[in-house]
């Protein structure tokens, strides 16, 4: 695990005004990795894997993704339709992308003053070593 200890940080270090990354596992449950630049609350970081489950498996998502999926004529082969989501809070961009394993996720956390398109982008290319670490 130290080399996905070493991608988050590099992901951090890389991504503008990026305080925190982290790689969940959404079939087990568990977060798998993460790297701050300060200490977050222990109630924080647990949470972190259930809440990203529920934004990416939730009962109402998976409900979208099908109807989504029905609607274009395609199958229901287990690939899921939302790849990305961007969370705007009160001062922070919160970004997740969901790996080429379907089953794991990728967050990251900067400063709203951040270029979002920047920190999008940034937080694209940081994925693949991240998901090559494991």
């Amino acid at each position: 695990m130290a080399d996905l200890s070493n991608a988050l940080q590099t992901a951090v270090a890389s991504i503008p005004e990026c305080l925190a990354a982290g790689y969940i596992d959404l079939s087990s449950g568990m977060l798998l990795g993460i790297k701050s630049v300060d200490s977050q609350p222990t109630e924080v970081v647990e949470l972190l894997a259930a809440a990203t489950a529920d934004l990416f498996q939730g009962t109402n998502v998976s409900m979208i993704e099908s109807i989504f999926k029905k609607a274009r004529g395609l199958k229901d082969d287990g690939h899921h339709y939302f790849q990305e989501m961007i969370i705007n809070s009160d001062n922070l961009i919160h970004v997740f992308i969901r790996a080429k394993n379907q089953d794991q996720v990728a967050c990251f956390v900067c400063r709203k003053s951040a270029n979002l398109g920047m920190a999008l982008t940034k937080a694209r290319g940081a994925v693949p070593a991240i998901e090559a670490a494991l």
